[in-house]
C-alpha cells in the first residue's frame, strides 16, 4: 500500500468541527490553543459555538480548517505513530488545504500557517467588492467543454475555470454577469446541473490578483523549510520540494486553477493506492472515488476515525 495524505479546502467547515478531537486528545487542544494565540483571536470558540456565518467567513474558515487538519495530524503522530516522511509518498491539499499539507510536511510552522491563512482569507475577501464576483458549479460537462463555456461567457469580463475537481465537476469563477452567462451556456451545452455557489468572493480567477500581490509579500517574509515529503501542487499538478518553487506556486494559486483531478491522477500514476483525507468533512474522499475507482480513500476527522486508522 502506497499512501498520500490530502487536506480539505473551503466548504468543509461546520460549527462544532474539531471539538471532539479537542475533548479527547490533548495534542488536538494544543493545536487549537496555538492557533488562537497566533491569531490573537478565540477562533476555537467560533469553530465550536458559531454562529454559522462567522465560521463561514473566509478569513475564519481558512485558518479553522487548517487547525482541524493539523489537530488530526498531531493526534495521529501521538496515538498511531504517524510519520509522514516514512508513510506518505505525497501530501496535497485543495486550495487553502495546500497550506495544511505544507504545515503537515514541515514547510511552515503552525503559527505561521495560521497567520498566512488569515491574511489570505482577508485579502481574497477584499480583492473584489461583495456582489461583483461569483462562482458556479458546472456538473456533467467534461473539462474541455466547461472550459470552453467559461471562455465563451467571459465576453469582455472575467470568467475562467477555477476548480477542476473531478470528471464532470468543474467550478468557474469571475465577474457575476459573466458567471451567470456561463450557467446558462452550460445548460445549453447539456450540463446535468449548473448553479451559482454561495461564496463571498470569486476565488481562483484573475480578479484575485490584488490578493496574490498581498500573498507574495506575506510569503516573502515567512520562514520555509523543505517538505519532508513532496507536495503535489494545485497549479501545476506536479510534486514540489523546493521552498522557492513552493512559494511561487502559492502565489500563482490565488489566481490560478486548482487542478485537483490532475493532482489525484498524478499521484495514482506514481503508485499511490490509498488516499487519507485529514480534517473536516469527506469532500476529497468522495472526489477521489470519482477520479479513480481503483483508489482507496478514507476521511480521518473524528476520534472514531483515528481509532480505526491502521488498526
Amino acid at each position: 500500500m502506497t499512501s498520500a495524505f490530502t487536506f480539505p479546502g473551503q466548504g468543509s467547515q461546520a460549527v462544532g468541527m474539531g471539538r471532539a478531537l479537542a475533548d479527547n486528545f490533548p495534542q488536538a487542544q494544543a493545536v487549537f490553543d496555538e492557533v488562537d494565540e497566533a491569531l490573537s483571536q478565540k477562533l476555537s470558540t467560533i469553530m465550536w459555538e458559531g454562529p454559522d456565518d462567522a465560521i463561514t467567513l473566509t478569513e475564519n474558515a481558512q485558518p479553522a480548517l487548517m487547525a482541524v487538519s493539523m489537530a488530526v495530524v498531531r493526534v495521529l503522530e501521538a496515538e498511531k505513530g504517524l510519520d509522514l516522511a516514512a508513510q506518505a509518498k505525497f501530501v496535497a491539499g485543495h486550495s487553502l488545504g495546500e497550506y495544511s499539507a505544507l504545515a503537515a510536511a514541515g514547510v511552515f510552522s503552525l503559527a505561521d500557517t495560521a497567520r498566512l491563512l488569515k491574511t489570505r482569507g482577508q485579502a481574497m475577501q477584499q480583492a473584489v467588492p461583495v456582489g461583483e464576483g461569483a462562482m458556479a458549479a458546472l456538473l456533467g460537462l467534461d473539462f474541455a467543454d466547461a472550459d470552453s463555456v467559461a471562455k465563451a461567457a467571459a465576453q469582455d469580463e472575467v470568467c475562467q475555470a477555477a476548480n477542476d475537481n473531478a470528471p464532470g465537476q468543474v467550478v468557474v469563477s469571475g465577474s457575476k454577469a459573466a458567471v451567470e452567462r456561463a450557467v446558462e451556456l452550460a445548460k445549453e451545452k447539456g450540463a446535468r446541473r449548473a448553479m451559482l455557489l454561495p461564496v463571498s468572493a470569486p476565488f481562483h480567477c484573475a480578479l484575485m490578483q490584488p490578493a496574490a500581490d498581498v500573498m507574495a509579500g506575506a510569503l516573502a517574509e515567512v520562514t520555509m523549510q523543505a517538505p519532508v515529503v513532496p507536495v503535489m501542487a494545485n497549479v501545476s499538478a506536479s510534486p514540489l520540494s523546493d521552498p522557492d518553487e513552493i512559494r511561487q506556486s502559492l502565489v500563482q494559486q490565488v489566481t490560478g486553477m486548482v487542478r485537483w483531478r490532475e493532482c489525484v491522477e498524478a499521484m495514482a500514476a506514481q503508485g499511490v493506492t490509498t488516499l487519507y483525507e485529514l480534517g473536516a468533512g469527506k469532500v476529497l474522499s468522495g472526489l477521489a472515488k470519482r477520479i479513480d475507482r481503483e483508489l482507496a480513500a478514507s476521511a480521518l476527522g473524528t476520534p472514531e476515525d483515528i481509532a480505526a486508522f491502521g488498526g
